[in-house]
């Protein structure tokens, strides 16, 4: 990985790195948190995965993680969005193409060449950071929005390789949702069989998930009618699932209801991923 920027911060290390990734076929920007620790051994890692019009920026700069992680000892990833660049297809929407990947392997012309963004997040990125940096190969994941959609799926179809899942905001239902819908038949097709691989809630019925849960919601989110949160709310109890479901009166869908609450969501994933 090449080094974009390097900064200290909290007493460890903010990088932000480029690589050439094979899944989605450009030169793909992240960052990448190590804690204080992490100069003495190998540490936990929690992803987080941002949403629609978000680049590998957004959380970095504006969650805050950063001290909560080096207090916990976790390193922090936040990868783009999509894949970008020239001959990387896009749309004038803001909720579809660059910027926007639903973190899906997309099947579709012209999304098929470069948008592979669920290989890339459960597979190949993984095999990177834990190759090249102090991890120990325990991982968790969240996100917010399109980001928290990507956190519940990938977790649900990947218990063996993320301990822990939590989620901001999340879009819990897509196959139900305007955002969803557009996306899933875009990058994957008509066959809503194929999209059903995609939806939080239908994973979670179909696959269950053996640990807790953890899910904010912000009661004055503007997008409340996109994200369907009370379907997830709706199933977890129905199944009894083990977790923790908070609707946080007074807050909305932005990066200030990120950072409220992110504290806690380290905090959560520290617990679980040191006794992985």
């Amino acid at each position: 990985m090449e080094v974009v920027s390097k900064n200290q911060c909290f007493g460890g290390t903010q990088f932000v790195y480029r690589h050439r990734a094979s899944s989605c076929g450009v030169d793909m920007t992240l960052g990448v948190y190590l804690p204080p620790q992490a100069a003495e051994r190998k540490v936990p890692l929690l992803w987080y995965l941002s949403g629609l019009t978000c680049t590998h920026e957004n959380a970095m700069v504006k969650a805050g993680l950063q001290a909560h992680a080096a207090k916990h000892g976790l390193a922090l990833v936040f990868p783009d969005t999509s894949p970008r660049g020239e001959g990387v297809a896009d749309d004038d929407a803001y909720d579809l193409g660059q910027g926007a990947g639903f973190y899906v392997n997309a099947t579709q012309k012209p999304w098929a060449p470069h948008y592979r963004m669920y290989d890339y997040i459960v597979e190949e990125l993984p095999a990177l950071l834990e190759a090249e940096l102090p991890l120990n190969g325990v991982n968790g994941i969240t996100g917010h929005s399109m980001g928290g959609h990507g956190a519940l799926t990938i977790a649900f179809r990947n218990p063996q390789k993320f301990r822990s899942v939590s989620a901001f905001a999340p879009i819990v239902n897509p196959t139900r949702s305007d955002w969803g819908r557009k996306q899933l038949s875009a990058y994957l097709g008509n066959d809503e069989a194929l999209w059903a691989r995609h939806d939080a809630c239908l994973l979670l019925a179909e696959l269950g998930w053996e640990r807790d849960i953890l899910i904010d919601q912000g009661s004055s989110d503007q997008f409340l009618d996109l994200l369907k949160p009370e379907a997830m709310a709706r199933l977890m109890a129905e199944k009894r699932q083990p977790g923790v479901f908070r609707m946080q009166p007074g807050y909305d869908h932005s990066y200030f209801f990120v950072a409220s609450f992110g504290e806690d969501h380290v905090a959560w994933h520290a617990e679980r991923l040191k006794a992985a």
